[in-house]
């Protein structure tokens, strides 16, 4: 089995495959304080509600964004796996070229999710993903990570205007609104966050295809809010929900043979 995990500022999302069947996978809380213990439990709890084993001996794959949890994660992989991870970080054989100035710069999520949109469409690609920030993600349609753009995340755009705005209540913008002229207060919240970064998302994808001159630009998106902001664009074609775990794997399937030898 083959455990590929992606730990970002505000969740972690776990898979487990047996060869080329992806057989359960989880999103979580991430907890940066958490030990290795904790996350050794939490594991095999989510396996053995799956009917599955966390056993000694499984491959692990992770990115991770937050230098805190790094210790842990390594600490787990060995007393619960009895195995070394790969970290998707500098050294790792992704296949794909990266044109940043400073490519250590470059979140490994970002990278991950580049590799498994190249590997779908075999072209140019933008990759928006909805994570704690919103980002925009640029591939050639030669394979090339190009570079992107990071915006404010939806939730951290919330939290700032439920904070510095005394009178307005938290809302839940899980729904989509009914209206763009609303007629109550949190509806009128609800509007300007969804169609708010609706508008983010497709000016921002219209300017990089115009930089791009690539010819067809496809566009996918992933994240946890995702489906609710791409069923509003004019410029996302999918959703990919699976898209960084598919990057883990393949990512993954390029460095097997190394670690082997």
């Amino acid at each position: 089995m083959l455990l590929v995990m992606d730990v970002g500022n505000t969740n972690t999302v776990i898979g487990v495959y047996q060869g080329e069947k992806l057989l359960s996978d989880w999103r979580i809380r991430t907890e940066k304080e958490a030990t290795i213990d904790e996350l050794g439990i939490l594991l095999r709890n989510l396996f053995q509600a799956q009917g599955l084993t966390l056993e000694p001996g499984t491959d692990l794959i992770i990115s991770c964004v937050v230098p805190p949890m790094v210790n842990t994660l390594e600490g787990f992989s060995q007393r619960y796996l009895q195995v070394r991870p790969f970290w998707v970080g500098p050294g790792i054989k992704t296949g794909m070229p990266i044109h940043y100035d400073n490519p250590r710069e470059v979140g490994a999520d970002r990278i991950v999710n580049a590799v498994a949109a190249y590997e779908q469409v075999h072209g140019a690609v933008i990759v928006v993903d909805f994570g704690t920030a919103t980002t925009f993600d640029v591939v050639s349609r030669q394979g090339e990570y190009l570079g992107g753009v990071i915006a404010p995340g939806v939730m951290i755009s919330c939290e700032a205007l439920f904070l510095k705005a005394s009178k307005l209540p938290r809302v839940e913008i899980f729904v989509k609104p009914k209206s763009i002229i609303a007629k109550d207060t949190i509806s009128s919240m609800n509007a300007g966050i969804i169609y708010g970064y609706v508008g983010l998302v497709d000016g921002i994808v219209s300017r990089i295809k115009e930089s791009l001159r690539d010819g067809v630009v496809r566009v996918i998106a992933t994240g946890g809010l995702a489906c609710l902001i791409a069923s509003e664009t004019k410029s996302i074609d999918c959703v990919d929900d699976y898209l960084t775990l598919k990057g883990l794997k393949i990512i993954y399937e390029r460095n097997r043979p190394r670690r082997e030898k």
